[in-house]
């Protein structure tokens, strides 16, 4: 009897798919940047998340640095996402712009 493949979110497939990693990446002003406020997962604290950067490590450190600084707050990256403590938003949109991407707001 043969086993009947089933849905799996986190194949290997799925993995591997999900971030480029070649050093072809999509230019800055096509990229779909995304900044959101959030409180999922950090115990009520109000994170900013920005997500949608395909860039390598360093570059999204070089500019965690600037946002870091120009927010005046703290901040991290995880997973090709970067988190700045509080509600920085609006100084983290202005920011990325003046890099070359084009950012929205998501969420309310």
């Amino acid at each position: 009897m043969a086993k009947k493949g089933g849905w799996q979110e986190f194949s290997s497939n799925a993995a591997s798919t999900a971030r480029p990693t070649t050093g072809a990446t999509t230019p800055k002003a096509q990229q779909r940047v995304r900044v959101q406020r959030t409180k999922a997962g950090k115990s009520g604290k109000l994170v900013t998340a920005i997500t949608g950067l395909e860039a390598p490590e360093a570059e999204l450190k070089t500019l965690l640095k600037q946002l870091k600084a120009l927010a005046g707050t703290g901040g991290t990256v995880k997973d090709g996402v970067i988190e700045l403590q509080g509600d920085q938003v609006a100084p983290a949109i202005s920011a990325l712009e003046q890099a070359g991407y084009r950012p929205k707001q998501a969420g309310g």
